[in-house]
Order: structure tokens, then C-alpha cells, then sequence
């Protein structure tokens, strides 16, 4: 087992935070911040738990197995309003930090897939009907000049399940983010389309919490965000990143020699990658909110940005001294 590198560790007994996350390698900055100990330093030991997919993943924070999750944000507002794949309400869900890149999807097909016509008929996977990507997919077939009857959508479940079931030709294509939409291109598979031919922006990952939680664990919460947001920036940092490299093949050993440096063209790209300081994308929200008011059953008003995200964890998070 490889030696991990030594970080700044804090005094005292850490305090636990359970955190649910798609797999992938947009969790990077996660396994940085744990083998450096940029979490320690902040008091908190963090446990990481794969989801299977959305549903999966708001049931357990629904009911507190998990303190945070890293979803998309159109899944907060989904659950928050009550819109969500099944009946599971969680009216104070907020997101409190950004926590991926700014890329956009692309829409990964078979190869013989070469233009939206071919898609007439055909099968498309997401991870839930109701929330996720699909509105963002739904929102390019129809600007590829395809209708609700002209597909087919299959409920498959998270990433992991759907790039595999795409290597198995089980569905016409999907939706996916690096870095497997690079290792499909890799083997053969078509980028058909991005969503920026849609959609002029999209918020994606966050972190959520329930607001109650995080208000009576308000530390962890702090000491996530900041831990997250350091791992970020010294990720960016290029003196780091034979480092880097060696923490993603240690936590993804099932990837390709190259996924790392594949992955980190993508993901820490200057102008699309992660967001520093755990922006959000106030362009994005508004692209998320107008999709989710547009297919989002059952129908309803929204609220503005603000009703989904509570910026003073981040604020505070930002406010703290260096490690």
C-alpha cells in the first residue's frame, strides 16, 4: 500500500461527517483533502459513501444516515419543492458550496450513433425521470429536433451504472461528465453533443445538507467546505501534480493509465473546471430552476436562488485562517 503523504493534523477528537457521493473522479479534491488532512485540520474525519444512484442517495439524507451529499443542484430543488423520483420531501435541503466542475455534459453515444435522427426509437439511460440530468437532456433532444415519443428514457441509476451499461450496448447513449465520458471516446463510443448547444450554462454538483442539521453542526459543515475548497486550490497548483496523479490512481486503480491526466484536462481546466472558493454558477441556478419549472411535475412555482442555497456556511468557511 502506497505511503500517504503527510499533512497539517488537527488537536482534539475529530467530529464525523457522513458524506454520499456519486462515484468518479470528480471527487478528486474528497481523496486530496482526506490523504493530506486538509479535513483533520479542521476537526472533522469525513466518511465517504458511493450512492447507487439519486433516489438511493435523498432517501439516506431524508432520514440522516447522511449528513451531506454532493448531488446535482437540480436535485435540491427537486427534493425541496417535493418534484423529486419518489415521494421523499426534505423542504429544508440547501446547497452551501459548488463542488465540481463547470464542464458541461455530453451526450455519449454508440458509435453508429451519428446525429439526433439516429435516436428516433431508440433507448436513452438516466438515473431518475424526474430529476438529474434528464431535463438537461430532454432539453437537447428537443434542440436536436426530436419529441417526447420520438425516445425512449430507462431509469438505470447513477453514473457507474449507466457507463456500464452503455459499454454493454444496452441504450443508445447517455449523458456523462469526465472523466468517463472520455474513457467511452476512448473505446470507440461518439460524443454526439454537448449541453452548451441547449443550455448557455448549468449549475451541477453541490454540496446539500439540511439546513437544520447543518445549523445544530455548524463546525463540520465550516470545516467541510474550507477542507473541500483548500483541496481545490492545491489541486490547481501544477508543483502538485505528480502528486495529484498518484492520490487519483490510488483511489480509481480500476482506470486506464491515462484516466488521471485525462481527468485533470477536464476537470481543472482554467476557464471550466472546478470553481474556486466554492462558487456557484449564478447563471447556472437560473438554467437549472427555468428547466426543473418547465418539465418539473407536479407543476409549480419556484422560488428564487436563494430558497436553495445558503451562502453564509461558505462565507464563514472562506473566513478562516490558511492550514
Amino acid at each position: 500500500m502506497s505511503q500517504v503523504p503527510p499533512g497539517p493534523r488537527a488537536s482534539g477528537a475529530a467530529k464525523p461527517v457522513n458524506v454520499i457521493v456519486f462515484p468518479g473522479g470528480f471527487n478528486w479534491p474528497i481523496w486530496v483533502a482526506q490523504e493530506r488532512g486538509l479535513f483533520a485540520a479542521r476537526g472533522i474525519a469525513v466518511d465517504v459513501a458511493a450512492t447507487p444512484g439519486s433516489v438511493f442517495q435523498w432517501t439516506r439524507l431524508a432520514m440522516g444516515y447522511s449528513n451531506l451529499a454532493i448531488t446535482l443542484m437540480d436535485q435540491v430543488v427537486a427534493y425541496h419543492e417535493g418534484q423529486g423520483e419518489v415521494p421523499v420531501l426534505v423542504p429544508d435541503a440547501v446547497a452551501v458550496m459548488a463542488a465540481d466542475a463547470r464542464v458541461m455534459p455530453a451526450l455519449i453515444t454508440l458509435p453508429e450513433i451519428r446525429s439526433y435522427s439516429d435516436l428516433r426509437g431508440r433507448p436513452l439511460s438516466v438515473d431518475a425521470a424526474a430529476t438529474g440530468f434528464t431535463f438537461v437532456l430532454v432539453a437537447m433532444l428537443e434542440h436536436g429536433g426530436l419529441g417526447k415519443g420520438d425516445y425512449e428514457l430507462v431509469r438505470v441509476g447513477g453514473v457507474t451504472e449507466r457507463f456500464e451499461a452503455l459499454k454493454r450496448r444496452e441504450h443508445a447513449g447517455s449523458l456523462f461528465n469526465a472523466p468517463f465520458a472520455g474513457q467511452l471516446k476512448d473505446i470507440g463510443f461518439n460524443t454526439l453533443d454537448t449541453a452548451t448547444s441547449a443550455l448557455a450554462a448549468y449549475q451541477n454538483q453541490v454540496v446539500a445538507v439540511r439546513r437544520g442539521w447543518a445549523e445544530r453542526n455548524r463546525a463540520q459543515v465550516v470545516g467541510f467546505i474550507r477542507g473541500f475548497s483548500d483541496a481545490v486550490d492545491w489541486l490547481y497548483d501544477p508543483a502538485n501534480r505528480a502528486e495529484a496523479f498518484a492520490i487519483f490512481e490510488r483511489n480509481s486503480p480500476q482506470r486506464g493509465p491515462d484516466a488521471a491526466a485525462n481527468a485533470y484536462a477536464v476537470l481543472f481546466d482554467a476557464d471550466s473546471g472546478f470553481a474556486k472558493k466554492g462558487e456557484f454558477d449564478a447563471e447556472g441556478i437560473r438554467q437549472v430552476l427555468a428547466l426543473r419549472a418547465r418539465y418539473g411535475t407536479p407543476q409549480k412555482r419556484l422560488g428564487e436562488a436563494d430558497s436553495y442555497c445558503d451562502l453564509r456556511f461558505l462565507e464563514e468557511a472562506m473566513a478562516l485562517q490558511g492550514p
